[in-house]
């Protein structure tokens, strides 16, 4: 994801709960809702919450498997985005993964914090949806 978004939620005093984020995201409600669906259909051990993190200023959701970190969510005007953090071992999934190009292209050009990258989907779409699953599956894939 290339261009620079607000991340919405910035008061510390305002739990986001699943009406306040539904009111936000609106139509991408279902869309949300695939996603978490999926995680707790295919991923048992799977839970997700909301934290405030300092550091950024704003609420961001957090979905672990086990006590991996699988995704972060960080709530936009009208949507929402997921961004994964991979390692370099992640590449090669990525790269035989269906994913699109431009997914595949932003995680081998994205800057590197230490030893890990990200990737980021915007959520507009049931492609976008589909784009996520195959990042979920691939994060659940690496040790």
């Amino acid at each position: 994801m290339s261009e620079k978004e607000n991340i919405l939620l910035t008061d510390e005093r305002i739990y986001p709960t699943d009406e306040y984020i539904f009111s936000i995201i609106r139509d991408k409600k279902i869309l949300w809702q695939s996603i978490m669906n999926y995680m707790t259909d295919n991923y048992k051990d799977s839970s997700g919450e909301w934290n405030f993190y300092n550091d950024g200023k704003r609420w961001l959701f957090k979905m672990v498997n086990r006590k991996k970190t699988v995704f972060w969510i960080g709530i936009l005007n009208d949507t929402f985005r997921v961004t994964f953090w991979f390692s370099d071992k992640a590449e090669s999934l990525i790269n035989e993964c269906s994913l699109s190009e431009n997914i595949k292209d932003e995680f081998r050009t994205s800057k590197k914090y230490g030893a890990i990258r990200a990737v980021t989907i915007k959520i507009n779409d049931n492609m976008d949806v589909d784009n996520v699953l195959r990042l979920i599956a691939i994060k659940n894939k690496l040790k």
